[in-house]
């Protein structure tokens, strides 16, 4: 059997911050691990001790209180530090003077650098024109950004008095905006009066006018950089304060991706998503003062909260705004080299696209400082770990990890200390007791099932906002199996104790009865090479179920008979006779969100003559014209 892809070097393992945990957790008298699996089985079976240790080692500052948690046989219903206050602000401002805090880049070759005391002056004088406006604690601020130094300012000053932070990129129409803004009755909008994407800057005045005519809660709505600077003026030189809240008190909402309905608003606490993020960053990440932490990421994903975090660990938060593509694959592999960046924070699409367009950056880049690479999004095929060990860098800890909007962090990730297996993801997180279980609730291994938590964690929901008596939460993640956290993924726990994700569990295939997960198709499928991208969906038909798969070319190419035939072949040869496609179709676009995923659902919704309920959540709902009322699907 081949071996790992990589392996820490002896040195890099020594210096680990995970090493460093294990010695901590010794010291104390917990455990005397001898590797991550141990470390990990204490985690989840002894998780007060383990989550009292992290508060520790991440020097959270706040009054801790005597219990770590209660009501640890309930779930949902656990509670975390129900004696402790902190603000979240306050542990990610944790640092003075001149070394940088945040770094940008953008598409249009602008850059800037904030520093350590410029940006506590800024959040400084953000936070007190907030309570000079009248906002408290509690209160929604939305904002309608760019990723930019200013949404970072805003976040913090938002927090340090204790209102609740959302957010929305500037590509969201007027509608999609009001279907989140609108649930949360804010009383504070921060919008950038245009953007530039892709080439183009797009004027955002008129969607700003409509949107604020439509939120009657808004007390003031701050729009460009003009506005910006004169809601700020009165109060800079103000001295910088805290609101030290419970643990569970609100610090973000967040929004489900919103394709089969109005969005979920996901209320996240401010304790919660503090030590979730410290231990993901320096134990799962191995992030530290020295470190220039990137993920590419708009203000409409969760990864940019991850991102706001990683200033609590002291280190760098490296920010681009603009397109991963223009003008070409190369730009962020650039932006890497010039700001000295540490970790790398993509996509499993990027990734794929950079490979696609045959791009090669460890021969056009020196990406010298790059230590780790991080993939989430959607499954990291096989062949792009082998993609980015041979054509990015060979001495790399990539990490492929996923969790999602709703629990703001990683049910499974990296392991900087453990090696790296072709196409799997390391490990189970710390502290999360996730296990696969089949249809009948019987935990398996090397086997595909659904992927649950069987218990509490500090960054489950505080609850769905507008959801009094949590009905709604409860029926999102916790009736398929009593008491167990569904997170809707259709995964494999591996022998190495690593995880493979087949795709989403409600995307799932099931000709002839057989569970097919999606990403099986689109690894075989996209190394074609005419194939840009694709999308697969089951189609009701005859009493069972065919798969659909529908494939975007590479420009000027034409699907045609022996191109389908070959893609057939080619998945047949390396799965089974019940992956092949029943029908193969061309398509110009694959419809995504905004984040970037492709949504088999609604495209099922649009084959099946369906409506579609929520549009507005799609980055481009246009394509979804491309799958309606196709002949070769009427036999």
């Amino acid at each position: 059997m081949p071996g790992p892809l990589w392996t820490p070097s002896p040195e890099r393992v020594a210096a680990a911050n995970l090493t460093r945990f294990i010695r901590f957790v010794a010291d104390r008298g917990h455990v005397r691990a001898d590797g991550y699996e141990a470390l990990y089985r204490w985690s989840v079976t002894k998780p007060l001790e383990f989550w009292d240790a992290m508060w520790d080692f991440g020097g959270i500052r706040g009054d801790k209180g005597s219990r770590v948690a209660i009501d640890m046989d309930r779930m949902p219903g656990s509670r975390f530090f129900p004696d402790a206050t902190l603000n979240f602000a306050e542990n990610v401002l944790v640092r003075e003077g001149t070394d940088p805090a945040i770094v940008f880049g953008s598409e249009s070759g602008a850059t800037r650098t904030m520093s350590w005391s410029e940006l506590r002056s800024e959040v400084a004088a953000f936070a007190a024109a907030l309570r000079a406006e009248g906002i408290r604690a509690g209160d929604r601020v939305a904002a309608y950004l760019p990723n930019t130094p200013e949404a970072i300012v805003g976040v913090l000053g938002t927090a340090a008095i204790g209102a609740v932070w959302s957010s929305c990129s500037p590509d969201f129409g007027v509608q999609g905006v009001l279907d989140r803004f609108g649930q949360i009755e804010p009383r504070l909008l921060i919008a950038a009066d245009r953007y530039v994407y892709g080439g183009k800057t797009f004027d955002q005045r008129p969607k700003i006018a409509e949107a604020v005519a439509r939120l009657p809660t808004l007390v003031r709505a701050i729009a460009g950089e003009a506005e910006w600077d004169a809601f700020l003026a009165p109060h800079r030189g103000a001295p910088l304060s805290f609101e030290r809240l419970p643990f569970d008190h609100p610090l973000y909402i967040l929004y489900s991706s919103g394709t089969t309905g109005v969005p979920k608003c996901i209320v996240h606490g401010a304790g919660g998503t503090l030590i979730q993020h410290l231990k993901e960053h320096q134990l799962h990440c191995d992030i530290k003062p020295e470190d220039r932490v990137f993920y590419f990421t708009t203000l409409g994903w969760m990864m940019w909260n991850w991102l706001v975090t990683v200033l609590a660990s002291q280190a760098t938060i490296l920010l681009y705004d603009g397109a991963p593509f223009c003008p070409d694959g190369n730009a962020l592999f650039t932006f890497a080299d010039e700001s000295a960046m540490t970790l790398f924070g993509t996509s499993a699409k990027f990734i794929d696209a950079v490979a696609k367009a045959g791009l090669r950056p460890r021969e056009t880049h020196a990406l010298a400082t790059v230590k780790t690479m991080t993939s989430t999004g959607s499954p990291l095929a096989p062949e792009s770990f082998d993609f980015v060990y041979e054509h990015v860098k060979r001495d790399l800890h990539l990490a492929s990890i996923s969790g999602g909007t709703d629990i703001v962090s990683c049910f499974v990730g990296g392991n900087p200390i453990g090696p790296v297996w072709r196409g799997e993801i390391q490990c189970r997180a710390l502290g999360m007791k996730v296990e696969v279980w089949d249809e009948s609730g019987r935990p398996v291994r090397q086997e595909r099932g659904e992927l649950v938590c069987t218990a509490p964690f500090p960054s489950m929901p505080v609850g769905f906002w507008n959801d009094p008596d949590g009905k709604k939460y409860r029926a999102a993640y916790f009736e398929r199996f009593a008491g167990v956290w569904t997170h809707g993924d259709y995964v494999e726990l591996t022998d190495h104790d690593g995880v493979i994700i087949y795709g989403r569990s409600d995307a799932v295939l099931n000709p002839g009865g057989v569970r097919i997960g999606t990403a099986e198709i689109y690894r075989q499928v996209e190394r074609i090479a005419e194939v840009i991208e694709s999308l697969v969906i089951g189609q009701r038909w005859d009493g069972d179920e065919r798969v659909v798969l529908f494939v975007k070319l590479r420009e000027g190419l034409t699907l045609d008979p022996p191109l389908v035939e070959r893609i057939r072949a080619h998945i047949r040869a390396n799965t089974t006779p019940r992956h092949v496609p029943a029908r193969v179709l061309q398509v110009a676009e694959i419809p995504r969100t905004k984040s970037g995923k492709i949504v088999e659902l609604a495209v099922r919704d649009v084959v099946h003559g369906r409506a579609v309920k929520n549009r507005e959540a799609l980055a481009n709902p246009e394509a979804l014209e491309h799958f309606a009322n196709r002949p070769e699907l009427q036999g």
